[in-house]
């Protein structure tokens, strides 16, 4: 595990385009699955990270929350699956389906979708607005596995508010840290190392 933190994508970039298919329904996920939504986050997360496990039932938590919202989730998952096999459709599956995620968890097979999103840590969040253009991308909270502090999800949260209210948002935002994408040998991005 490399200790990784966001790119810090700039503020304002439109969101990329993807087409991933569900792994629970099979379906394939795009922007345009989103287009009713007023707001959108996408979450890069993966299935054995001690730093997604540490904020899992957070995320299922504000599906729960913002269902009623006109907001759009879908989780991305993006680890190479011949060195990290627990990451594989299959326990992504069990995962969402034990957690009760009420949104898309897909699989990055090719790990394009991370790169034109500068993914780069499990978990990653990004937030676009109405436009599809980017108004947060950082930490879900300060909570750690290691520091004793509850998980609240209180800068997303704020974030998400903030967006779904058309109210701006601070851009002093602290990047997430986790565990690094891990990228296919020779397919490592540019901004990794």
């Amino acid at each position: 595990m490399v200790l990784t933190a966001s790119t810090m994508l700039d503020l304002g970039t439109p969101a990329p385009n993807f087409q991933l298919p569900d792994v629970v329904s099979g379906q394939t996920i795009s922007l345009d699955t989103f287009a009713h939504r007023k707001v959108l986050l996408v979450m890069f997360i993966c299935q054995h990270c001690p730093f997604v496990k540490h904020v899992q039932s957070e995320l299922a938590q504000i599906g729960q929350d913002y269902s009623a919202q006109s907001l759009g989730m879908v989780a991305i998952s993006s680890n190479d699956i011949q060195s990290h096999p627990l990451d594989d459709p299959e326990h992504l599956t069990a995962m969402a389906t034990s957690l009760g995620y009420n949104f898309p968890i897909c699989f990055d097979e090719c790990q394009d979708v991370a790169k034109q999103y500068t993914a780069a840590c499990t978990p990653d969040f990004f937030v676009f607005d109405a436009h599809r253009k980017l108004v947060y991308r950082g930490q879900l909270d300060d909570s750690r596995p290691s520091n004793n502090l509850m998980v609240t999800g209180e800068d997303l949260r704020g974030a998400l508010d903030a967006a779904l209210a058309e109210q701006p948002i601070a851009a002093q935002q602290k990047p997430s840290i986790g565990c690094n994408i891990k990228w296919k040998l020779g397919n490592e991005p540019p901004y990794y190392g």
